[in-house]
């Protein structure tokens, strides 16, 4: 509780439910916890009506809350030592179905972030033609860029927590 109480100048973190819980794991790692992962979700994503304003109001929250964590971490001296992933459970279709959204698909897009990591995109951008059965190709297996974090940032094996082992993507992390 000392570490939650313990609390230096918040006025950078907007007003948001994903700030609000950055700045806790902020006010986490500043205090000197040493959790290795923290794990916090922002909802809303899965839109099948009405996706254009919803997304752009999530995103909006999304970078700028994140932006806000890395300020926090850099000013305390804090950041070299943290990295986020973002992910989704799942992707979205191309088609927009009648609703002005769409529907669950595949091939979503990863994005670390973190002072440590190379300026780098893996793959290419997915061709908006060349669809399997409407959906996007993805390029990578999401379990190599898992790989990749548990070996080349927590240092650990992944075998074990990803059921068989998968090759860390070269360059990313390493």
């Amino acid at each position: 509780a000392g570490a939650l109480v313990t609390s230096t100048d918040d006025s950078e973190f907007p007003e948001s439910q994903l700030a609000e819980k950055l700045k806790v794991i902020s006010r986490l790692i500043v205090a000197g916890l040493k959790t290795r992962v923290y794990y916090v979700t922002l909802d809303g994503f899965d839109t099948h009506a009405n996706q254009l304003a919803a997304h752009q109001g999530l995103l909006r929250q999304w970078s700028e809350a994140l932006a806000a964590f890395h300020k926090r971490l850099e000013r305390a001296g804090e950041s070299d030592r943290v990295l986020v992933m973002t992910f989704s459970e799942f992707g979205r279709r191309l088609k927009e179905n009648a609703s002005e959204g769409t529907d669950h698909g595949a091939a979503a897009p990863v994005f670390l972030s973190g002072p440590k990591l190379p300026r780098l995109q893996v793959g290419s951008i997915p061709s908006l033609i060349d669809l399997d059965d409407g959906d996007l190709k993805h390029h990578t297996d999401f379990r190599q860029v898992y790989a990749s974090v548990i070996e080349n940032w927590l240092g650990q094996s992944s075998e074990y927590a990803l059921a068989g082992k998968h090759e860390p993507i070269v360059g990313l992390l390493s």
